[in-house]
């Protein structure tokens, strides 16, 4: 049988998101179906939106989410019924070459649900990033459910599903901050926040936010950031070497992915320091940048994907540290909204009021 339910779908490009009904199947081989319980309003999904991921419209949208596992296909051994889960959207494979030599998290064979979810006249919805949580049920593939303590609430456990584990990673995995060191973030929004609180986990030394938005950078010292630096106007690189003896940061990440944060971020570092590019940049910007300088500087030069992480390892042990008052994932969420909200939240989110709306069904 198959259900029907109210989900937040995007049907062209820039058009507003609207409420319509959504028909949601009983899971397949290899699939699960999810009450949705929360869900945060990620600016992936405005992107999706404005036509910037790619143009397979009508778009269901929502993906960092959490909740309940209702029921499962054929050969699924992951996740049971009544399991507490949070949604990700790169179920590794577990036979691909990186899974092969023991990096899943690289994994190059991610998968989803292989049912589409569509609207009442059979028209097939494109699932955000495989998920499509802006909605009270959805079938995703069982892989993409990681079992977590329950205690924790949704509206929290939904916010590791992308942009706050993205920033956590960029730091504690990708860039493998040290004691000690001194870490640069550029740009504070939820990702770049998140990055300074791994930063912080870590036990970095000095931790310096940057943001054209005072507003955002008083948000930031509440994660852990030590010096603050306003950009607007300002010579980042110069700003970051008077901060750090006239040398520049161990780690630099750019939480904002843009050819001129980049250069910033590259030329901020210190003689051998890391480079870390966590912000999404669009498909039609290029970076131009000295081959001298690459070599001369030594270091290195990453990107993130979702914070490098392997939900299954990641997902429990940052949910135990939050249970533990270790790790205070709740003061990301500014507001916490009905369904029917998710346009009036892509405006606020667009406008740098909040780090995250949240959903809650």
């Amino acid at each position: 049988m198959t259900s029907e339910v109210q989900g937040v779908v995007a049907r062209s490009k820039g058009a507003a998101v609207e409420l319509a009904t959504v028909v949601v199947p009983d899971p397949g081989p290899g699939e699960a179906l999810v009450d949705v319980a929360a869900c945060g309003v990620c600016h992936t999904d405005l992107h999706y939106r404005e036509g910037g991921i790619n143009d397979d419209f009508p778009f269901l949208l929502g993906h960092e989410a959490a909740g309940t596992v209702a029921a499962v296909g054929p050969g699924v051994t992951e996740v049971t019924p009544g399991d507490f889960v949070i949604l990700n959207w790169r179920a590794v494979c577990g036979q691909c070459r990186a899974c092969a030599r023991g990096e899943p998290w690289y994994c190059f064979a991610t998968h989803n649900a292989a049912q589409k979810m569509t609207l009442e006249d059979g028209t097939p919805l494109s699932a955000a990033l495989g998920i499509g949580a802006f909605v009270p049920q959805t079938v995703v593939a069982s892989g993409q459910c990681t079992k977590v303590d329950p205690a924790v609430s949704a509206d929290v456990a939904g916010l590791l599903g992308c942009g706050v584990m993205a920033g956590l990673g960029a730091a504690l995995n990708t860039a493998a901050v040290r004691r000690g060191e001194i870490v640069a973030v550029i740009g504070c929004g939820g990702v770049g926040d998140a990055a300074i609180l791994g930063a912080r986990i870590a036990g970095a030394s000095t931790i310096i936010a940057v943001d054209i938005d005072d507003r955002k950078l008083e948000w930031a010292k509440g994660f852990g950031a030590t010096h603050t630096i306003n950009s607007r106007g300002v010579n980042v690189v110069e700003a970051v070497q008077d901060l750090t003896g006239g040398f520049g940061a161990d780690v630099v990440i750019d939480a904002v992915g843009r050819p001129e944060t980049y250069r910033d971020a590259f030329y901020a570092r210190d003689l051998a320091g890391r480079v870390v590019l966590v912000g999404v940049p669009t498909p039609d910007m290029k970076l131009e940048l000295p081959l001298i300088d690459v070599f001369g500087r030594g270091g290195s030069l990453k990107s993130s994907w979702y914070g490098d992480c392997l939900p299954s390892r990641d997902f429990p042990m940052l949910i135990d540290l939050y249970l533990a008052g270790k790790l205070p994932l709740d003061k990301f969420i500014s507001e916490r909204i009905g369904i029917g909200e998710v346009e009036a939240a892509f405006a606020k989110m667009d406008a740098g009021e909040v780090l995250r709306s949240v959903v809650v069904m």
